[in-house]
């Protein structure tokens, strides 16, 4: 959520900072706005509700020229979505201009005791209350706006990731983060520096790229070296670590689809595969994974594992605890990463924390992760975004390696998730001995087959959206599934409500009767995961169920299934596969569902409502 962009050096800010604001659109956000420092020493800002092309229409022949600026999207928190609470805010004099994500806890009793001082204040954000706090503290001090910057954060409590311009020093940007993502891109010889909420707005200038840490401040001036502080030892200035990273930047347009989403569903077969390259030695029958060589006596000595997740990701931690509990006969526990932290968990050393996060920067699951470091447990991520603030917490880990996820409902990075927690649980239950070779062979040779059977379930869009459209005008639907495929059926139900709004609940198949029985009737469709597998004739039990109440079946089956068949309206058939790889294929026709449904209604499925792509506060 939200999204900050920043330029200084020797080209014209403007266009730059828009085109970052556009690759930030991903994220959600509800208004956009910019500050630019003009070749004359002018703070001109300029700020509109919606989207960033409505900001870009209103700065059309306004003057934008300026080799420095920030620009930011903002995700409503504390006020209405309106250009007067939009970013960037100015401070009491207009010298300062100020972009921020995160929550400001205290702002509050900032805002009375500054009130008190004289302040004024235009908007109803915290936002405003921070520049106007830097502002007070650089005046009654007399201080650079680098040490004004650190000595206000020491007073704030929450999560920030800020930038700050002065029009009387416009050759140097301040930027600091405290549980929310920034980083820095470097151009070449120093002569510019780029600035992000993640490395994509960066992509096409540099390659070189400083994550900030929590609690540190940076100060960048065209040609010279980033000096970066820490909150806790001001005096000291930390060396920074430069990174080298690799973007395509093909991978961030769309490709012909009409919707990023679409053409992420359909990068399946290629992600997977790439994310089991150098891992699933196919020729040798092997799974190699860094992280289990690395920490082998700690995981096999584990006698607990805990997932700690939100959304999506947390429904892959479903499906990677029936693999672990399956072939490493280890306990495993999934967690909802924002209730987990509060609860007073009992983390015991030697237990295997797993976080899972897209992102890699979900305030939540990375708050959870750092609860259990505390508490002595080993911290195993599973991320997609290099260098992401969990990646860089994890003692160990696996990246998912699908690229940058732009759709706002996660496809490519839940099948990449599973795919992972697959390959772990087959190596680590191979190295324990708990898993037969006979099984961790076969398994083996069906996951390097999951691609193209990936393949033949996608040639059924056009099927896939006819059934959709039957969907349409529904008001509430419930999806079932059974065993692997429960979390599944949860996963389905999320994404429809995602993007198409309309509710949807998952169940576990058996529970139907213990509730979610009472809402089926003739208006009422019901989806069934119900490929052929062990609790096949049982799911064929819950699916009598639902039609002698009059209910709408559309099932997802296997290929070549006729009992099922007989019953639902509509079907949709998979390619037959083990029955613990079956959620990398049923899950998705109900990803295509979706998607057709919410494209019917004329929504937008890139950008839904109300949500963002990186959820980094609470």
């Amino acid at each position: 959520m939200c999204g900050i962009v920043g330029y200084i050096g020797m080209r014209d800010a403007f266009p730059i900072l828009i085109q970052g604001l556009k690759r930030l659109e991903y994220r959600g956000y509800d208004s956009a706005g910019v500050a630019l420092i003009s070749n004359k020493g002018e703070m001109n800002v300029y700020k509109e509700k919606g989207k960033v092309s409505n900001l870009e229409e209103l700065v059309t022949s306004r003057n934008t020229k300026g080799t420095i600026g920030i620009a930011h999207t903002r995700w409503a928190t504390h006020g209405e979505p309106s250009s007067v609470n939009a970013h960037p805010h100015l401070s009491e004099s207009g010298r300062l201009a100020l972009v921020h994500n995160g929550i400001i806890e205290n702002y509050a009793s900032i805002k009375e005791y500054l009130k008190g001082k004289g302040y004024h204040f235009k908007s109803s954000t915290d936002t405003e209350v921070l520049v106007q706090l830097i502002e007070f503290v650089q005046q009654r001090f007399n201080l650079d706006l680098g040490m004004a910057v650190l000595y206000s954060l020491r007073r704030v409590v929450g999560a920030y990731a800020i930038a700050v311009l002065d029009r009387e020093h416009p050759e140097e940007i301040i930027c600091a983060r405290k549980s929310s993502p920034l980083v820095v891109g470097i151009g070449d010889d120093q002569q510019e520096f780029f600035l992000a909420s993640d490395a994509l707005p960066i992509v096409g200038y540099t390659k070189h790229i400083v994550y900030l840490n929590d609690e540190e401040v940076a100060v960048i001036r065209r040609g010279e070296n980033i000096s970066v502080r820490n909150l806790a030892n001001s005096h000291d200035v930390v060396a920074p670590d430069v990174h080298d990273v690799d973007f395509d930047l093909n991978k961030l347009e769309k490709g012909g689809y009409p919707h990023y989403m679409l053409k992420e569903i359909f990068e399946q077969p290629r992600c997977i595969s790439d994310c089991m390259r150098g891992r699933l030695l196919l020729n040798d029958h092997k799974i190699v994974l860094s992280a289990i060589n690395l920490h082998r006596d700690q995981l096999l000595a584990a006698q607990r594992f805990i997932i700690v997740a939100c959304g999506t990701s947390w429904h892959a931690g479903l499906i990677g605890k029936q693999m672990i509990e399956k072939w490493c006969k280890v306990p495993v526990e999934v967690e909802y990463a924002s209730e987990f932290r509060y609860r007073y968990p009992v983390i015991n050393k030697g237990d295997i924390v797993i976080a899972i996060s897209q992102s890699g920067e979900t305030a939540d699951t990375l708050a959870a992760f750092n609860l259990a470091k505390e508490n002595g447990a080993l911290c195993f991520g599973i991320v997609n975004s290099v260098g992401s603030s969990i990646a860089r917490a994890s003692d160990t880990g696996v990246y998912i390696h699908v690229g940058p996820e732009i759709g706002v409902a996660s496809t490519k990075a839940f099948t990449g998730q599973v795919t992972v927690l697959t390959l772990f649980a087959l190596a680590l239950g191979h190295e324990k001995g708990t898993l037969s070779q006979k099984d961790y062979e076969e398994h083996i040779d069906e996951l390097a087959r999951i691609p193209k059977k990936i393949e033949k379930i996608l040639e059924q869009n056009d099927h896939i959206r006819d059934i959709a459209r039957t969907l349409t005008y529904a008001r509430n639907t419930l999806y079932m599934g059974r065993g692997m495929n429960y979390p599944v059926a949860l996963e389905g139900a999320l994404k429809l409500k995602e993007i198409s709004y309309i509710h949807a609940e998952g169940y576990p198949a058996a529970e139907m009767k213990h509730g979610p029985i009472a809402l089926v009737d003739e208006n009422m469709p019901v989806v069934f995961v119900a490929t052929h597998h062990r609790l096949y004739k049982k799911i064929i039990s819950n699916i009598q169920e639902v039609i002698a109440r009059n209910g709408r079946i559309i099932a997802v089956v296997t290929q070549g299934d006729t009992d099922v068949k007989d019953l639902a309206s509509f079907v949709i058939e998979i390619p037959e596969t083990l029955e613990t790889l079956v959620p990398l294929l049923s899950v998705i026709p109900l990803q295509l569902i979706a998607y057709h449904v919410a494209v019917v209604k004329g929504l937008n499925v890139d950008m839904p409502r109300n949500l963002a792509k990186s959820v980094t506060v609470e």
